[in-house]
């Protein structure tokens, strides 16, 4: 009750945009849970990649205007991960050519406005990385895995010139969900808490689909 009473309305302002961002991202695992249940295997539809860019992008302001040096390393990196794969599903080309030009330097124009414009705040979140504190530590790995899994997506994928969600990616998601529950916790950051233990149970279903198709007949 304390936190709330102590929250101006910027902080709602704030929370109000990472809960925004977040409900994109919950929108793409819908979106995904949905067409998986339907085909009775784990799919990656373009919608995914597509709300996944928007809500990365949002969410990249709301770690600007939290000062959140792990959610700003995570989400650039992201970021182009999930232009990749919407290149892997042929929809990347389909944005006209002024519109790929403004969306890809996105992440960096954000991170230069905040060095050059507001060099305090880019001070402030340099010096909030402390991987001494075991709370930020557990975090950082958390968000690391988080992007991480991406990684592996995109590494999967290209060794079969295809958008794919594989087994290995929603067990990396479990285990960063968690820590990163633990994060927001002690950081007292409803939008983590809130999205990652909603996130937690569509990563258990598709880790379930990608085991029962492993399955013989």
């Amino acid at each position: 009750m304390n936190f709330f009473s102590n929250l101006t309305r910027y902080d709602y302002l704030i929370y109000g945009l990472g809960f925004f961002a977040q409900s994109l991202f919950g929108a793409r695992i819908l979106v995904q849970w949905i067409q998986s249940e339907r085909q009775g295997r784990v799919v990656s539809p373009t919608l995914f990649w597509v709300f996944s860019l928007c809500g990365s992008f949002l969410f990249l302001i709301y770690g600007v205007l939290r000062q959140d040096a792990v959610i700003l390393f995570g989400q650039t990196l992201s970021f182009y991960i999930y232009i990749r794969n919407l290149q892997l599903k042929k929809f990347w080309k389909q944005i006209p050519f002024f519109g790929r030009t403004l969306i890809t330097p996105l992440p960096f124009v954000l991170l230069f406005i905040l060095f050059f414009w507001y060099p305090q705040s880019f001070q402030d979140i340099s010096n909030k990385l402390d991987f001494t504190d075991s709370v930020i530590l557990i975090g950082s790995i958390g968000q690391l895995l988080l992007n991480f899994r991406y990684v592996y997506q995109w590494y999967f994928s290209e060794k079969v010139k295809e958008s794919l969600l594989p087994l290995g990616f929603w067990i990396i998601s479990a285990v960063a969900s968690v820590m990163v529950v633990f994060y927001g916790f002690n950081r007292l950051d409803p939008v983590l808490l809130v999205a990652q233990s909603m996130g937690f149970c569509a990563y258990l279903r598709n880790i379930c689909l990608s085991l029962k198709k492993r399955q013989p007949a």
